[in-house]
């Protein structure tokens, strides 16, 4: 009676555990599993990761999206950040793909008869948010990602938006996602902008969840992580991080086993 009297609730349910630890192992293994262990890291929302001043709004949108995409794995694929006002049209060109779709080896080119990169453009009212900029366009990386490959993720198409942000964490951009999954709307009415917000497919607790076995899989201590976090996440993040290294010990779940160099 006491020990459940004193025990407490579980960051999230088993069914969300075990479709997050599900759609860990078909990100790492559908995107590049070697990348994931040799090149991939835990981007923070800093001036080590982001460097350098910029003197107008177009020209932090590019600075920002360079790094992204660096970050992310895809610096060898056809893209290009364009205003938003000259996004006309997105359509999606035919490629070549050799060695990956991640990664310093990959190597991406325009098809035959294919003229156009892969457009992108940006929300000049995430400007001043950095991190849902970052976020929205890693969302979209993660995207044309699964596009391309073409390989549904556990629960099929219908869990399609909740894989890509699970994706978005396996590339490296758990903390950002993690910040930006919830924004609060209190406070003096201007200084709530809903336009300026990413849009969050997985809840707040099961992005710290995803983020917590990120940090696991790649050796992450959780006191590296935490001051990176809002002050409201560091204490369910510190439990999603205990809670799988218990379930690791105790179930020696395939995915450790198969992840691990």
């Amino acid at each position: 009676m006491f020990k459940h009297l004193f025990s407490t609730k579980p960051v999230i349910d088993d069914n969300s555990r075990l479709w997050i630890f599900d759609t860990f192992e078909w990100a790492i293994k559908y995107f590049n599993r070697e990348v994931f262990l040799t090149e991939t890291e835990l981007v923070l929302p800093t001036n080590a990761f982001y460097p350098g001043r910029v003197g107008s709004v177009e020209e932090m949108a590019h600075q920002v999206f360079t790094y992204t995409v660096q970050y992310a794995g895809m610096q060898n694929w056809p893209l290009t950040l364009v205003a938003p006002q000259h996004l006309h049209s997105i359509d999606f060109p035919r490629l070549n793909i050799e060695h990956g779709l991640r990664g310093k080896l990959s190597v991406i080119e325009l098809a035959e008869n294919s003229d156009q990169t892969i457009k992108f453009t940006f929300n000049p009212s995430q400007i001043n948010q950095p991190q849902d900029l970052i976020a929205s366009y890693v969302q979209q990386l993660a995207t044309i990602l699964v596009m391309q490959q073409k390989m549904l993720p556990p629960g099929g198409k219908d869990f399609l938006p909740q894989a890509i942000d699970i994706l978005s964490c396996v590339m490296g951009f758990g903390v950002i996602f993690t910040n930006t999954a919830y924004q609060f709307k209190g406070g003096c009415g201007s200084c709530y902008n809903p336009r300026a917000n990413r849009q969050a497919a997985l809840s707040e607790q099961d992005t710290v969840y995803a983020l917590a076995l990120f940090c696991l899989l790649k050796s992450k201590k959780a006191h590296e992580v935490k001051p990176h976090l809002k002050s409201h996440l560091r204490k369910p993040f510190t439990k999603a991080y205990q809670e799988i290294s218990s379930y690791q010990v105790k179930n020696n779940h395939s995915l450790f086993l198969e992840v691990k160099p």
